[in-house]
């Protein structure tokens, strides 16, 4: 992308410059906790991310697995900085599929609130 592109750069500063984490060290913890895997198994954070290596980011609900496109150590702006990386096909789908779930279950049953007395009355009467 430009000359401060490097051959090696730390997965943390990668994640950092591709804007999946707000700042480097958010990305450390995130590394550490276990929330950053490559080929199925966890990462440190001082790992050199490589071109076509395959990354599954855990962040909230969301569970991104992207392809490393390039490599960039410079934070940009969110367009550039999505052409670092490509997210699966299956990944957006998977992601699509429970953005919808966690909607469907948002809008759920809708109460009126708290019953008056003669909706308590009625409820009684159901009872006996």
């Amino acid at each position: 992308m430009s000359d401060r592109d490097d051959d090696k750069v730390r997965l943390d500063k990668w994640l950092w410059a591709a804007r999946f984490y707000k700042t480097r060290s958010l990305a450390k913890e995130a590394i550490e906790g276990g929330k950053v895997h490559c080929r199925g198994e966890r990462c440190k954070p001082g790992k050199e991310p490589r071109v076509g290596d395959e990354y599954v980011i855990r962040a909230g609900f969301d569970e991104r697995t992207v392809v490393v496109r390039a490599l960039s150590v410079v934070r940009r702006g969110a367009p550039e900085a999505q052409l670092l990386y490509e997210e699966t096909a299956d990944s957006i789908a998977r992601r699509e599929e429970a953005a919808a779930l966690r909607k469907a279950g948002a809008l759920g049953v809708q109460t009126e609130g708290r019953p008056n007395k003669k909706q308590r009355r009625q409820i009684l009467g159901l009872r006996d």
